[in-house]
């Protein structure tokens, strides 16, 4: 493939700010690779002058850093290019009442608004003292409900299009003012077009191309699709929009704790096939770390390596490995082990059930529903494959983290069902077995707390993990309180336990109607209760 810019872009905004130190190891590795762009995706996790409450505790990068981050990819023969939101996504800041003011509705800003846009003049004022770049992607993505909130009360109805490209035409000219290429997600000209799809068939006018001001261009994002017919429709709906799209995939590091190298491999090569096809210049493959940013990004080092292949020509997997092996001293295969083939996922594209069979809660157990049975057997197998890497001299770590979270889900897995049966049996030497269960249970959390916490460390800021404290610690907390309970109904202090006594219902509304398998559902907080944690975007 011919192309201007092949990247990758790092989510620092999801509680995982990636630290200087790693991140130039990042730099290393892609580079060496034939990647010549690195993109960091900061929400507000970034400093902006007279701004002190803009990533204020959230492990911002202050100015020094981003110079220092510059200056070494630049050493390296990349382009550090800032990845901001100038329209939605800042539910960060909306918490401070400096910048509540500023918000239409949910994390959206309020278009129109000239403190707003001096806001957003602060954020390039910032970067172009910073960067050497003279391109910035502003975002403008997923901004669903625009016009719909504080903006419908100070104006009435908007034609939300319009709207758009008005707040669009107002950042174009900030940008201008310091010599900045705009780049910008494209889904909202399909959203507001289509009610809410992005990925329909579209027919634009060109006024509405006409309107794009001249400093934007698009960008195309794209993670989901195997079928190249799928990427080479949206292409062409692009070019009724832009003369200069870009495309952005995805490696998979946003569904827990385990990555999905394989989907990403799948989903790549359809796209980059599709690109070459349609003369894209330039293209970079996103991490996204949503809920919480658990993955490491380094366990995507598999599809990092097959993509840069990919962008080279060579899409023969054989060719492929060997090299990783050369490259990494570690075979393709068993690093790609992280994606724990051998789980309950076997075979599936998108599931994660290490992460919502962690946190299901052993007595309510809303994703027991979802369960074979064999759960806890196949993370066991899974943990024992893994042991074997965990003295790898440079990954180790990512091998240990992992390892641990398999162990304690081969005895979590499937703790629920059993401890729902024995309740309902009262079986005096079952239920002394089973708590002993929970005390083994326990221990491995903790075992993966402590590992988890050391892969966290190696790779990002300490701002972030307090809410890892929280959920595993929680979890932990939770674990110990279900024992206690167990013990009292052992001991006949108790007669029942309230949550067992509810009859389990499919928990994605079926009823009794149970959809078993793994699935894919990222949300900490709705795995493990149905009780409130907290009310809208705050």
């Amino acid at each position: 493939m011919k192309m201007q810019r092949l990247g990758t872009m790092i989510d620092c905004s999801r509680n995982a700010v990636m630290s200087v130190s790693a991140l130039k190891k990042w730099i290393d590795i892609t580079s060496s690779l034939g990647y010549n762009t690195v993109m960091l995706y900061t929400e507000d996790t970034y400093e902006v002058d007279d701004n002190p409450y803009f990533g204020y505790l959230r492990g911002r990068y202050s100015k020094a850093e981003l110079k220092e981050i510059d200056a070494y990819a630049i050493s390296k023969g990349m382009e550090l290019i800032p990845c901001i939101q100038t329209l939605a996504h800042l539910n960060a800041i909306k918490r401070w009442p400096c910048y509540s003011s500023m918000f239409d509705i949910d994390d959206i800003l309020l278009a129109g608004d000239d403190n707003v846009y001096k806001l957003i003049d602060k954020m390039f004022s910032t970067l172009s003292e910073c960067l050497t770049t003279k391109i910035i992607n502003i975002g403008m993505d997923e901004a669903h409900n625009i016009g719909r909130g504080r903006y419908f009360d100070l104006h009435g109805t908007a034609d939300r299009s319009g709207l758009l490209l008005e707040h669009l035409s107002r950042v174009s000219e900030i940008g201008k003012k310091y010599g900045f290429t705009l780049i910008m997600w494209s889904d909202m000209f399909f959203r507001l077009m289509t009610g809410g799809n992005y990925y329909d068939n579209v027919s634009f006018s060109q006024e509405i191309k006409n309107k794009i001001p001249d400093n934007v261009q698009l960008v195309y994002w794209d993670y989901y699709s195997t079928d190249k017919k799928h990427y080479d429709k949206m292409l062409e709906s692009h070019t009724l929009l832009s003369d200069d799209i870009w495309f952005a995939g995805g490696l998979w590091t946003w569904q827990g704790f385990a990555p999905n190298n394989d989907f990403s491999l799948k989903t790549t090569k359809s796209a980059f096939k599709s690109c070459e096809e349609h003369g894209i210049k330039n293209i970079f493959l996103t991490l996204w770390g949503d809920d919480g940013g658990e993955c490491s990004r380094f366990s995507v080092l598999p599809s990092l390596f097959a993509a840069s292949e990919y962008a080279k020509g060579n899409y023969n997997m054989g060719d492929i490995k060997r090299k990783f092996k050369e490259k990494f001293g570690i075979s393709y295969d068993r690093f790609i082990l992280l994606d724990l083939p051998d789980g309950p996922n076997k075979g599936r594209d998108v599931r994660n059930p290490e992460k919502y069979l962690l946190y299901n809660d052993p007595f309510a157990g809303i994703f027991d529903s979802t369960l074979n049975g064999d759960e806890a057997e196949l993370f066991a197998k899974c943990a024992r494959k893994l042991s074997l890497l965990k003295k790898n001299s440079e990954w180790g770590f990512l091998f240990s983290t992992m390892h641990a979270l398999c162990d304690a889900l081969a005895v979590k897995a499937n703790i629920g069902q059993e401890t729902r049966r024995i309740y309902a049996e009262r079986n005096t030497d079952e239920l002394n077995a089973l708590i002993d269960k929970y005390k083994l249970l326990i221990k491995r959390l903790n075992a993966f707390y402590k590992a988890y916490r050391e892969q966290w460390f190696i790779e990002n800021k300490a701002q972030g993990f307090e809410i890892q404290d929280s959920r595993i610690g929680g979890l932990i907390k939770r674990v110990e309180n279900c024992r206690d309970r167990l013990i009292l109904l052992k001991d006949g202090k108790i007669d029942h336990i309230d949550e067992l006594d509810e009859k389990l219902l499919d928990a994605y509304g079926g009823g009794e109607n149970f959809y078993k398998g793994p699935v894919s559902f990222q949300s900490w907080y709705r795995t493990f209760t149905v009780g409130v944690i907290s009310h809208g975007v705050n």
